[in-house]
């Protein structure tokens, strides 16, 4: 899909085409065509309008109630949640081991290996930056009002907020554009960044699919911090992919990261729908058929597919699926998507994702998300969430989203402004 260009209030925007209305996550709606292309100024996330939402205004929803109903609205926000939460206690849980080969991991375990997050395990950059993705898709739904706003900008902001959480001390309070999440002290610590984020967000510079930011960067780390834009569950899923890869080419260049990114953007969209993970693995071979340089992701999406049938799933089994010893993105992406397939629960699933000899923290991360997106908050392991670290911060983001996304015309708009709202995701 090309990408047009306008310039509005002196930011370069590209306009990713007309999205849908939000629909309830559960049941499922029917998922649109694309509409052929990109329309100038039409972008939207999908304010909760649905389909009876009337006249508009200037462009957008006259709306001022929500109409998702109340079970719908619940069924979504715990699928955030578990998204959410389900990536983090991935990521936590594969960190410590996530250094070793698989026979020092099973040497210094029992020989089940991992079975548990080891105590005091903290989460590592990419949840920290699955979170600023959050806070960035807010304050792009936020700013639509505006009429000059531009969802790749938005998220890049954000990572811009992270990238000073690896260098500063603590919050500054002098930062108008903060909101709350960039004052949470404990995200000021280093926990393993990818040095293709701290290269690729050291700058103010916008990287794009044009021009990207480290052209020849393969490894998973944008692909851990995409399963959010697979929340956006009113866009059509050929606009989830093309946003996500966009963002990520802010930091990875290579198409294999990049469309790994989109990938698993793309499968959480599908879940969080209602659909089943084999039709949502389908729909995203679909659109990176069509994409230049897709054939490694591909290819490693269809591996997952095939291993589902080899035998009892294993270490050996996941191994099998990393010729590159699980530490390239389209690897990580085919071990998550194994691992979720076979999962008998969450806990199960994650276990697996984890004990092999690649980036256990990337896989286990993006495993979570799919289990939690899939199965929602309530099938987590509650013991594995009990000692969480930042387990408030991550559930009071996960129900800002949810709120804006099927409330947001309540909270902001031509008829109704929340200032503690606009405090909180500031429109600057």
């Amino acid at each position: 899909m090309d990408t047009a260009t306008t310039e509005t209030s002196g930011e370069q925007q590209s306009v990713l085409g007309a999205a849908q209305p939000l629909q309830p996550a559960q049941p499922p709606p029917p998922a649109p065509e694309p509409t052929g292309g990109a329309t100038r100024g039409a972008t939207s996330l999908g304010p909760a309008t649905g389909p009876a939402a009337g006249a508009t205004l200037g462009g957008r929803a006259a709306v001022t109630t929500g109409l998702w109903g109340r079970a719908e609205q619940q069924d979504f926000r715990s699928r955030v949640r578990g998204t959410l939460l389900g990536s983090a206690i991935g990521d936590a849980l594969g960190a410590p081991v996530a250094p070793l080969s698989l026979p020092e991991l099973l040497e210094s375990h029992d020989p089940a290996g991992l079975t548990d997050p080891a105590p005091g395990a903290r989460v590592t950059a990419a949840t920290q930056l699955g979170l600023f993705t959050v806070d960035g898709l807010i304050r792009a739904h936020v700013r639509r009002d505006t009429g000059a706003w531009h969802p790749p900008t938005d998220v890049h902001r954000a990572y811009l907020r992270w990238a000073l959480t690896q260098s500063d001390w603590g919050p500054d309070e002098r930062r108008e554009d903060n909101g709350w999440l960039a004052q949470e002290e404990w995200l000021y610590a280093r926990r393993s960044p990818d040095r293709s984020c701290l290269t690729g967000f050291a700058d103010g510079v916008l990287g794009t699919l044009a021009q990207p930011k480290n052209p020849t960067a393969v490894d998973p780390a944008a692909a851990t911090r995409s399963a959010p834009f697979g929340l956006l569950v009113g866009w059509e899923p050929a606009l989830v992919l093309q946003l996500a890869i966009e963002c990520a080419a802010q930091s990875h260049g290579h198409p294999t990261a990049y469309l790994s990114a989109g990938a698993h953007a793309v499968i959480v969209h599908g879940l969080t729908r209602g659909e089943s993970l084999d039709s949502a693995v389908q729909r995203a071979l679909g659109l990176l058929g069509v994409r230049p340089g897709h054939q490694p992701v591909t290819d490693a999406l269809q591996r997952a597919l095939g291993a589902v049938t080899t035998g009892v799933p294993s270490p050996q089994t996941v191994e099998g699926l990393s010729p590159g010893h699980g530490r390239h993105a389209e690897e990580v992406l085919a071990i998550a998507v194994y691992c979720a397939l076979v999962a008998e629960n969450v806990a199960h699933g994650l276990r697996l994702a984890v004990n092999h000899g690649g980036d256990s923290a990337a896989t286990g991360a993006l495993c979570g998300s799919l289990l939690g997106a899939q199965h929602g908050e309530t099938a987590l392991p509650a013991a594995w969430l009990a000692g969480l670290e930042g387990r408030a911060t991550v559930l009071e983001l996960a129900d800002d989203f949810a709120l804006e996304m099927t409330q947001g015309p309540a909270l902001h708009g031509p008829t109704a402004t929340s200032t503690s709202w606009l405090t909180r995701y500031p429109r600057g």
